[in-house]
C-alpha cells in the first residue's frame, strides 16, 4: 500500500523566506531520492533543493517567484510501494499440502 507524503524545504542556514527561481516538477511526474524539485536563490548562491523521497507528485504548492523557508511544504506525492520481500522458505511452505492417510 502506497502513502501520501509531502516534501518540505530543508533547512536553509541563515536563509529565510528564499525566491523560488524555477518549479522543475509537475503533478503527475516521478521522483527519486535527490530529483531536483525547485531551484532557490539567495543573495550568496543558487541550489536546488532535492526530493527526500520517491513517488509521484500529486500537487505542487510553490510557483516560480513565491517563496520559502525551512518547513515550507514543497509538493504532495503518493509514495512508491515497497517492493515486496519474498522469503526463500515461503514458496516451499506455501506449496506443501497435508496428504490423506
Amino acid at each position: 500500500m502506497s502513502d501520501t507524503g509531502e516534501l518540505v524545504c530543508p533547512d536553509l542556514g541563515d536563509f529565510g523566506d528564499v525566491v523560488v527561481t524555477d518549479v522543475l516538477i509537475k503533478p503527475g511526474d516521478r521522483v527519486e531520492l535527490n530529483t531536483p524539485l525547485i531551484t532557490l536563490e539567495t543573495d550568496k548562491a543558487t541550489m536546488d533543493v532535492p526530493s527526500t523521497a520517491v513517488g509521484r507528485i500529486t500537487e505542487v504548492l510553490v510557483t516560480k517567484g513565491g517563496r520559502v523557508s525551512k518547513g515550507t511544504v514543497i509538493a504532495r506525492l503518493q509514495a512508491a510501494p515497497e517492493t515486496p520481500v519474498r522469503s526463500p522458505a515461503a514458496a516451499p511452505a506455501r506449496a506443501a499440502t497435508p496428504e490423506a492417510a
